[in-house]
C-alpha cells in the first residue's frame, strides 16, 4: 500500500538489507502485555481475545509501549492461538492458566472435526485490519511486525490443551500417529504461509515465525517433522510476494541445534535466546541476529542490567544484531528495568560508534 506514513526509524529493515545504522536496534517480545499497568487497566475492560479480534483495540494495545519506551520496532497485538481458532477450534484465555482449548485433539479422528483449510482472509481478515491501522498510527516511528506461531508449536498446544512442561501428549502423536501429524502440520504450515503472506500485504514490515517449543524436540524429531516445513513458510512466503517480501525471521526457543539449519534458507533473521554462546552466534553470521539477555536478567538492580547488556553487545560484535530478550517479557518485570536495558544498547551501541 503506497499510503502508509513514510518511515524515520528504519533502522531494522536497514540491517536486513545489509546497510550502514547509526545504532543497534531493539524491541522486546511481548513487549505490549500484562507487565505494563496501561494494559492491565484496558485488560479490565475487554477480554483478551476481544482485544485480539477488534482492529482499534489491537491497535491501541500495539501503541502502549511505544509511547513509554525508544523502541525501534512495533509487533501487531495478536495471538499465535488465532490459527486453531480459524480451523474451528475453540481456544479461551483462562487467567493464571493460559491460552486453553475446550477440545483438544486425542486421536487422529479428530481431525476430522477441524477445518484443516480455512479461508485465511476471511476469517483473520481482522488481523490484517488491525496490522493496517496500526502501520498508519505508528505514523513511520517504528517499522511493524507480524507474526505466526510455528506449525509444531501449534500442534503441541492443539493436543496438549494448553502450556505443558514435556509436551507429551503431542510427542506421542509423533511417534504413535506420523502420518495423522504429518497431515495436521502439513495444514498449519499452508495455513501459517496464508496468514503471514495477507499480513505482509496489509503492512506488516517484518515476519517472525515463533517455534516456541523447539526445545522440546530431539534432534531426530525436529529434521523429521518440523525443519522442512520451516523452511518451506519462509520460501513460499517469498515466492509469493516476491520483491514486495518483508524479512522474515525465525525463533527457535532453545534451538541451539537447529538454528545452524538456517543459515541455508530464505530467512533473513535468526532469534536466539539467551543460552547460546558467542561461538554459536558467529555461525550464523551470515544473517541478522536477534536476541538474547535472559528476560529474568531484568530482576536484577540498574547497574547489572548495564551490564550484563555490555556483556550481551560484545557477544554480538561483527554481527548484524537486533538487540532482544530471549523470550517474551516476563508479566513482573519492571518496566523501568526494561528502560534501563532498552537505553544502555542504544547509549553503548551509539558510543562505540562514535
Amino acid at each position: 500500500m503506497s499510503d502508509f506514513p513514510v518511515m524515520t526509524n528504519d533502522r531494522i529493515l536497514r540491517i536486513c538489507r545489509g546497510e550502514e545504522v547509526d545504532r543497534t536496534p531493539i524491541w522486546i517480545m511481548r513487549q505490549a502485555g500484562r507487565y505494563l499497568s496501561e494494559f492491565r487497566e484496558y485488560r479490565k475492560k475487554h477480554e483478551f481475545f476481544e482485544i485480539c479480534r477488534n482492529p482499534e483495540y489491537a491497535c491501541e494495545v500495539t501503541m502502549q509501549p511505544l509511547r513509554r519506551f525508544d523502541l525501534d520496532a512495533s509487533i501487531i497485538f495478536s495471538d499465535i492461538m488465532v490459527i486453531p481458532q480459524a480451523m474451528e477450534m475453540e481456544c479461551v484465555m483462562i487467567s493464571g492458566k493460559g491460552p486453553t482449548f475446550t477440545s483438544p485433539l486425542d486421536t487422529p479422528e479428530d481431525l476430522d472435526k477441524i477445518n484443516l483449510s480455512p479461508d485465511v482472509n476471511k476469517v483473520l481478515q481482522y488481523v490484517f485490519d488491525a496490522i493496517t491501522l496500526t502501520r498508519k498510527t505508528i505514523g513511520g516511528k517504528q517499522p511493524l511486525f507480524g507474526f505466526v506461531g510455528a506449525p509444531w508449536t501449534l500442534m503441541a498446544y492443539m493436543v496438549e490443551g494448553g502450556g505443558s512442561k514435556t509436551y507429551s501428549k503431542a510427542k506421542k502423536w509423533l511417534y504413535q500417529y506420523p502420518e495423522a501429524s504429518e497431515k495436521l502440520l502439513d495444514a498449519l504450515t499452508t495455513v501459517c504461509i496464508d496468514f503471514l503472506v495477507g499480513q505482509a500485504r496489509a503492512g506488516a514490515q517484518v515476519l517472525q515465525v515463533f517455534e516456541s517449543h523447539a526445545d522440546a524436540l530431539s534432534p531426530e524429531l525436529f529434521h523429521k517433522f518440523t525443519l522442512k516445513l520451516l523452511k518451506r513458510i519462509a520460501t513460499e512466503v517469498k515466492a509469493k510476494l516476491g520483491k514486495d517480501s518483508p524479512p522474515v525471521s525465525i525463533f527457535c526457543k532453545g534451538g541451539h541445534f537447529m538454528n545452524n539449519e538456517f543459515v541455508k534458507s530464505e530467512y533473513d533473521i535468526i532469534q536466539v535466546d539467551w543460552t547460546i554462546s558467542r561461538e554459536q552466534i558467529l555461525e550464523l553470521k551470515s544473517k541478522v541476529v536477534q536476541g538474547n539477555l535472559d528476560p529474568c536478567q531484568l530482576y536484577a538492580p540498574k547497574e547489572e542490567i548495564e551490564k550484563a547488556t555490555r556483556e550481551m553487545l560484545k557477544k554480538f560484535e561483527g554481527v548484524r544484531h537486533i538487540a532482544n530478550l530471549g523470550h517474551g517479557i516476563y508479566p513482573d518485570t519492571d518496566p523501568d528495568h526494561l528502560r534501563t536495558y532498552i537505553d544502555t544498547v542504544h547509549k553503548e551501541t551509539q558510543k562505540a560508534q562514535a
